[in-house]
């Protein structure tokens, strides 16, 4: 199994090397030279199994000589032992047909958990073999950040840096990125939005004798092993309702197209998904792409769902990459031309987009109305981000059922939450000292040259 570059012009690498190196040294995004397909018996040979071992089945084929796999199943157990949830994705039913999948019973409360517990045992078990030492370094909205730190806190081969937006995370998500205590993990609260903490991000990476410097790393949803990891919780889903015997379609809330895009990798290895069905909240330049033709930002628009505050959809690249016939150079120019602004789909690019793909838009209002209503109609508590899901799903049923992933735990986002319901959710009892425990992070603007100061000095003890 070989992993290439959506751009073209990087080697071919090993599931072990792409995952450890997150971007291409070309600036593009890895994904599977061929996807491995799964015929309707071994789907079907799902149901009933454990999340693990569906886990184990599901993603086995991408690993190539990685690991063992016995060393793999105990790997995957370390990853998800620690969830509050022995089903580890549970689905509740909203109304007939419509169901949402729960998939905040992780350490940080948030989908990031699936993949990011598994990356860390991954990477540790990884560098334990090699014997070296990398820096991760990541971008986040709010979620990816503290998964990221509650993934990698304490590791002895590993200092982790995340970037967060200052004054645009909600304050759980804030805190759980600031106040642990373990010597390898530093917070920086960075002066902008998300996408130019990506953008900060994206630059050290494409600073190549700084990467080779500090031997960086990245978790972002930009490395493969993050996408792969959650392609699983599609299978345990959609099994559960009776694939591959009936289709599934799936509604999912996103910002940076990295959990729809493992969607779509279910799909490619055999999954029966009826429709994918991209959410996005006011910030909809998914929903616009797809309506219109063309990828123009036009700047973000804080919102109640923080983490889908994003115009630079880092993942859309990977499916731009199918789009134009896995063209490299064709991506290429397209991300060069997003630099100044955006870029225009082509006709055929965006007619296979339009056959895999609907969208929604969710509004602040609708957004708040929808956390009321379901509140009030199943007693489900719903967080913003789930919410947009939902209200997007309703506009796309059909005769099968839709699953809409419930993205983060309601506690995350109380504020939001108590403006529509009049209640707050409480932080699990794990949890209940969040709010008192001392903060460390540092304030940064947004200055390439004083972020990388920042990592080295940071990673130098």
């Amino acid at each position: 199994m070989r992993y290439i570059s959506t751009r073209g012009a990087a080697p071919a690498l090993s599931f072990t090397e792409a995952m450890m190196t997150g971007l291409a040294r070309d600036g593009g995004l890895y994904v599977p030279e061929t996807v491995p397909v799964m015929s309707r018996d071994e789907i079907a040979g799902l149901a009933g199994l454990s999340y693990e071992e569906t886990a184990f089945r599901v993603m086995w084929p991408f690993l190539g000589s990685a690991f063992e796999a016995d060393e793999f199943r105990g790997l995957i157990a370390k990853a998800y032992a620690g969830f509050g949830h022995v089903a580890r994705a549970p689905m509740v039913q909203l109304a007939p047909g419509h169901f949402v999948l729960e998939l905040f019973h992780g350490p940080t409360l948030a989908f990031k958990d699936f993949a990011m517990q598994l990356i860390g045992q991954l990477m540790q078990a990884a560098l334990a073999k090699s014997g070296q030492r990398i820096t991760i370094v990541g971008a986040t909205s709010g979620d990816t950040g503290s998964a990221a730190i509650e993934a990698f806190r304490g590791l002895a081969n590993v200092d982790v840096v995340i970037l967060f937006p200052h004054g645009r995370v909600s304050e759980v998500q804030r805190r759980q990125m600031t106040t642990p205590v373990e010597a390898n993990v530093h917070a920086i609260a960075m002066d902008g939005d998300f996408d130019e903490c990506q953008a900060r991000l994206k630059d050290m990476f494409n600073d190549l004798a700084f990467r080779d410097e500090v031997r960086l790393a990245g978790v972002n949803s930009i490395n493969w092993a993050r996408v792969l990891a959650q392609v699983v919780y599609y299978f345990s889903a959609a099994v559960s309702l009776g694939a591959p015997g009936r289709g599934v379609s799936f509604t999912v809330p996103t910002g940076n197209f990295g959990d729809i895009f493992a969607g779509y990798i279910a799909r490619q290895m055999g999954l029966p998904i009826d429709r994918l069905v991209i959410a996005t909240n006011q910030n909809d330049i998914l929903d616009r792409a797809m309506r219109s033709g063309q990828y123009m930002t036009n700047g973000v628009k804080p919102s109640v769902s923080p983490s889908m505050d994003i115009q630079v959809s880092s993942n859309f690249e990977r499916v731009l990459f199918d789009a134009y016939g896995r063209d490299g150079r064709a991506v290429a120019a397209l991300m060069g031309e997003l630099k100044t602004g955006g870029f225009k789909i082509s006709q055929g690019a965006l007619e296979m987009l339009r056959a895999t793909f609907a969208s929604g838009r969710c509004s602040e209002d609708e957004t708040l109305a929808t956390i009321a209503r379901i509140y009030a109609a199943t007693g489900e508590v719903l967080c913003p981000h789930s919410a947009v899901g939902v209200k997007v799903a309703e506009e796309h049923m059909g005769d099968g059922p839709m699953i809409t992933l419930a993205t983060a735990h309601p506690a995350k986002f109380p504020d939001a939450v108590e403006k529509a319901i009049g209640l707050r959710p409480a932080l699990p009892a794990r949890m209940a000292d969040l709010f008192v425990r001392e903060e460390r992070v540092t304030r940064s603007a947004n200055d390439l040259k004083a972020l990388q100061s920042l990592v080295r000095e940071r990673i130098a003890r």
